[in-house]
């Protein structure tokens, strides 16, 4: 049949079975998660009118400055992503493709997931109340801690939390008035673990005034790959790193702070 058609009619019919591949490509969904930048909260105030931290059983003292945890805002587990959506998102800074499984636990609905990440944050705010009070040494059957972030779930915000605590209770500002923003786990002992996203943790920083962002010491390369003009990236490992490295920032001592 093509050998009765001219040279440019035989090639547009052959043209047409790829086209319709690459159109059913494009319009495929792909086993992909979109983020961006997302929201950040300060622990030292308010969330949806009640505070973040609430301590009985000691003193606490009024605090200055903001401590920010951050967050990433990622398309949802169910969230079709075709490949339109990966080739917008490849090439801007401030969008990130992930697999789908390194965000959602496959095999989950939506609702299982929300639960996961809920008791994930729960975890995490039950050790960093245990990690600040024992740098602190103080007895967590004496003070209690009660942390609330409304909408926000997974276990990222745990430094931040325990700084929060160690703020309200320690002598001294950990901030100096200025706003520090920063993102990682934390286990009950201090030590701070890697989380994810943090390239794009450190934009939703910048974008809310920090100065300063604790970044985990295993993620300082990622922190880097988009680190915001003027933002100071400081690697932790442990509760103890995070205070110190704040402190000395706080009192001008420039030099005994640690940079990725």
């Amino acid at each position: 049949m093509l050998s009765s058609l001219s040279r440019p009619r035989a090639l547009a019919l052959c043209a047409l079975p790829v086209a319709a591949l690459f159109a059913v490509v494009g319009l495929a969904p792909l086993p992909y998660a979109i983020a961006q930048p997302g929201t950040t909260a300060d622990v030292l105030g308010k969330d949806k009118g009640r505070e973040v931290i609430t301590i009985t059983g000691a003193p606490v003292r009024p605090t200055e400055g903001q401590l920010r945890m951050t967050t990433i805002l990622a398309t949802g587990p169910s969230t079709e992503v075709d490949l339109g959506d990966v080739a917008d998102a490849w090439f801007r800074t401030d969008r990130a493709v992930l697999p789908r499984e390194s965000v959602y636990p496959s095999g989950k609905s939506d609702a299982e997931i929300e639960k996961r990440n809920l008791g994930q944050m729960k975890q995490s705010q039950d050790a960093a109340t245990l990690a600040a009070l024992d740098y602190l040494k103080l007895d967590p059957e004496e003070v209690k801690v009660t942390l609330h972030l409304a909408d926000i779930g997974g276990p990222s915000a745990g430094l931040l939390f325990s700084l929060g605590i160690v703020d309200k209770l320690d002598d001294g500002d950990l901030t100096g008035g200025k706003t520090v923003a920063g993102t990682g786990t934390i286990d009950a002992d201090g030590t701070v673990g890697a989380v994810g996203g943090v390239s794009l943790k450190t934009q939703a920083a910048a974008r809310d005034g920090a100065t300063v962002f604790l970044v985990p010491k295993a993620e300082c390369s990622d922190a880097q790959a988009e680190r915001p003009k003027g933002l100071r990236l400081v690697p932790v490992t442990a509760l103890s790193d995070a205070v110190a490295s704040l402190r000395a920032l706080e009192q001008g001592q420039e030099s005994k702070v640690p940079s990725c």
